[in-house]
């Protein structure tokens, strides 16, 4: 960030929009199913592939014939072993399926195909590798139409799966479901195993934001340190999934946790973006799913800290209207057009938080309006006088979720 207004460097700006995409789902609304808060984007997983086909089988390669000139040439698959079968075209072990295209093999090479339905036989997908136990993980899976907790717990079993296909699917399945079906399993998680998991640096970055809220679900006030180890080491580069084991370390340890995390990640500006916006997603999981394990008041409060910082005004603003925080109304009227807040982004951020707290306070069956709500009329009056088409844009997208 420089000391110019109207700016935001180069660099800021993108990792803003990189993390946003990567995290957009913890700002919708408390009221919609989300799935997992810190994990990557959700992937259709194997489970869910092989519902939506009309046959799945396991199969080995067969030679076939090689491409020549225009001709791609084509594979030959004998069928070892049927999963799921067409009721219409039903396939028979040792039955030859050819495919098109030439994939070269050998002996012993195993695939999954699916098949979807077609015009007047089964249309097969391209080959997926396996190998025999990861057509067994794929077999006995649960099928997607089972209540989700309990699919969770064969799940469970394969996380860090030594083949990686599978420990990856595993993921996965924990990746697309909602939180509130994965917390009822926290008696079940492997502690230990996760303990390892978030102190290793041989764990994948795109998984240490699950494993580090589950930590935080399962896990003792011992279990903390391992947790500061990982937040708190010093460094610049990004860190994926870091924000899940705030999260976690969030859970575990409550408003003494909230404090360290406020002091080192937040109010100290010397910390990169990517670790302080890392923590404004934990205090976002907190108030939404935090369960009053930390006060309300100590999470805006904490949250407020971070209005100190012009690259993420706009968004610190949105999230204090999400907590309904309208103590900072004078605050926010003080930093419009204010030097590094005169931002197009930061400017309507502040009328659409004054339109959030008229809206909450409006008056309602003979009550008059709270006070609140007549202070951001009269503010907004203020900024309309002097700034109308800065109002007309903020309402022209207005949308403030609790």
């Amino acid at each position: 960030m420089t000391n110019q207004a109207n700016t935001i460097t180069p660099s800021v700006r993108g990792l803003r929009r990189l993390l946003a995409a990567m995290a957009g789902v913890m700002t919708l609304s408390a009221g919609v199913a989300l799935a997992c808060p810190f994990c990557s984007a959700p992937s259709l997983t194997l489970t869910e592939q092989v519902a939506q086909s009309e046959a799945a089988l396991l199969a080995g390669w067969a030679g076939g014939k090689p491409a020549k000139e225009d001709d791609a040439g084509t594979t030959r698959y004998r069928v070892l072993d049927v999963a799921v079968q067409s009721k219409d075209w039903p396939v028979k072990t040792d039955e030859s399926i050819s495919l098109p295209r030439y994939r070269a093999g050998k002996e012993g090479d195993l695939a999954l195909l699916l098949g979807i339905r077609g015009a007047s036989s089964i249309d097969w997908n391209s080959p997926l590798e396996v190998t025999r136990d990861s057509y067994a993980y794929i077999k006995e899976a649960p099928r997607p139409e089972e209540p989700t907790t309990e699919r969770l717990k064969y799940f469970l079993k394969y996380l860090e799966n030594p083949d990686e296909a599978v420990a990856t699917d595993a993921y996965g399945e924990f990746a697309n479901a909602p939180y509130g079906d994965i917390t009822p399993l926290s008696k079940e998680f492997p502690r230990d195993e996760l303990r390892k998991w978030v102190a290793s640096d041989k764990t994948s970055p795109s998984r240490l934001g699950l494993y580090g809220l589950m930590l935080g679900l399962c896990g003792k006030p011992e279990d903390a340190s391992i947790m500061e180890e990982r937040i708190f080491k010093t460094g610049d580069e990004f860190r994926l999934g870091v924000d899940g084991i705030m999260g976690g370390y969030l859970l575990l340890t409550g408003e003494e946790g909230l404090k360290k995390l406020t002091d080192r990640k937040l109010i100290d500006k010397s910390v990169p973006f990517s670790e302080t916006y890392a923590a404004m997603q934990a205090l976002r999981f907190m108030w939404q799913y935090g369960d009053g394990r930390i006060p309300a008041d100590n999470l805006k409060a904490s949250m407020r800290t971070l209005l100190d910082r012009p690259e993420l005004a706009d968004l610190v603003i949105a999230d204090l209207a999400r907590m309904q925080d309208w103590s900072v109304q004078d605050s926010l009227m003080s930093l419009y057009g204010k030097e590094e807040y005169d931002i197009p982004s930061i400017k309507r951020a502040i009328v659409r938080f004054l339109l959030a707290s008229q809206k909450a306070g409006a008056a309602a069956e003979g009550k008059p309006a709270a006070e609140h709500a007549a202070q951001a009329e009269k503010l907004l009056a203020q900024i309309e006088s002097s700034d109308p088409k800065t109002v007309r844009d903020a309402k022209r997208f207005y949308l403030i979720t609790k």
